[in-house]
């Protein structure tokens, strides 16, 4: 790209100007693309898409390559990966933050939302708990950047009485923004949902958490107990979960559901997303109830569910999927959307929704994802002509004056 001025005011290193034109581009509308296009760009936000050659004093060639909305990530745990490299080896939170920002960045991603889990217990690698999840917040609340929205998915550890006590005060202090709070509701208890074969957590407990067969399927054994004799605590936590998204206090997502049954449950609580289905049945309900339906990028990537769940293809091709998230790799969210436009899965508009319009209408928010006048000027400038994936030349998230 060549950056053209005819004023004084030019375009230096930094954040995005809060208004320029971005000319000679190919963008990527919810109507199709527009070829020879220029986005014009008013303090921050969108103002026209059209075709025709640029006529502001500060103007962006961009030589032809194809402009998308910023993605926006719905759930992603890379931030706890990136704090911990390797197993004990921890870097400070706002270090790995901002080392994980430039690979989000390089991904196009411009909107993220980082899991906090309130939970009690760890059992499948990693440390979590209410304090290490409390930390996640502190430090994307603290955290101050023009080049990525960083934003909190809570997620609560349905068996925990203490993540949910200390996901109420938290919920408490939390000053009004843009859109509910986003919280997710999970219970990993072998035997449903994501585990539904308890074989899956057995090998990551032994590949990853390094215990031996009969220690993992002790521990399962355990878990399997816990699911039991915690339903008190359980329905409790449903219950107030959906007090508050009847109230219109959160936006409520249910964590692999896996039937039917868990889908009607969900709709009854006021949820609104239902997050990784693991089976076609929970799906197409799922579909027949109207909620956002959201799957794992590098499940639609791999072409398979890493747990032996129902592929994010298949629920694609089955016009059961609405957005994608990155889970655990950010890098997967533009090419999985890729890879199902490039195998004919559906046509490039609907896959690039995946990871913009669709997710920013999982996580309510109504000011991005599409190249509309009106909303947010974040943009990701690709280069899709050399080579088998999509390169990210430039992610553009412009901050009004």
């Amino acid at each position: 790209m060549k950056v053209q001025t005819q004023d004084t005011v030019g375009w230096q290193l930094g954040p995005a100007p809060a208004s320029f034109e971005l000319a000679h581009v190919r963008a990527l509308t919810p109507e199709g693309i527009v070829d020879d296009a220029r986005i014009v760009v008013r303090d921050g936000l969108i103002a026209e898409v059209a075709r025709g050659p640029a006529r502001g004093v500060t103007c962006v060639d961009g030589s032809g390559l194809l402009v998308i909305p910023g993605i926006v990530d719905p759930h992603s745990d890379a931030l706890e990966k990136e704090r911990a490299p390797r197993p004990n080896a921890h870097v400070p939170w706002d270090f790995a933050l901002s080392s994980l920002e430039g690979k989000l960045a390089a991904a196009g991603v411009t909107t993220i939302f980082h899991g906090a889990a309130f939970q009690h217990q760890t059992f499948r690698g990693g440390e979590r708990s209410v304090d290490t999840a409390l930390e996640v917040c502190a430090v994307i609340d603290g955290f101050v950047s023009y080049r990525v929205d960083h934003r909190v998915l809570h997620r609560l550890d349905i068996l925990s009485a203490d993540g949910a006590a200390t996901l109420r005060e938290r919920l408490a202090v939390l000053p009004e923004g843009d859109s509910p709070p986003l919280v997710s509701h999970e219970d990993h208890t072998p035997g449903q949902g994501q585990y539904a074969d308890p074989q899956y957590m057995a090998t990551y407990m032994v590949s990853v958490d390094g215990h031996t067969e009969s220690e993992a399927w002790s521990n399962i054994a355990r878990l399997m107990r816990e699911g039991r004799d915690k339903d008190d605590v359980r329905r409790d936590n449903l219950a107030w979960l959906g007090a508050l998204a009847q109230a219109g206090r959160i936006t409520l997502a249910g964590h692999d559901p896996d039937t039917a049954e868990v889908i009607d449950g969900l709709c009854a609580r006021g949820g609104e997303v239902a997050e990784f289905p693991t089976t076609l049945e929970a799906a197409r309900r799922a579909r027949e109830k109207g909620l956002v339906i959201v799957a794992g990028a590098p499940n639609l990537l791999r072409g398979s569910s890493h747990s032996g769940n129902v592929s994010a293809e298949e629920l694609l091709a089955a016009g059961l999927l609405d957005a994608l998230a990155s889970d655990y790799l950010p890098s997967a969210l533009l090419s999985a959307a890729w890879r199902a436009a490039r195998d004919g899965v559906v046509d490039l508009v609907t896959a690039i929704g995946l990871v913009t319009s669709g997710p920013a209408a999982a996580t309510g928010l109504t000011d991005r994802g599409a190249l509309l006048p009106g909303r947010r000027a974040d943009l990701v400038v690709v280069d899709d002509r050399v080579g088998w994936w999509p390169r990210v030349v430039a992610t553009l998230r412009a901050v009004a004056s």
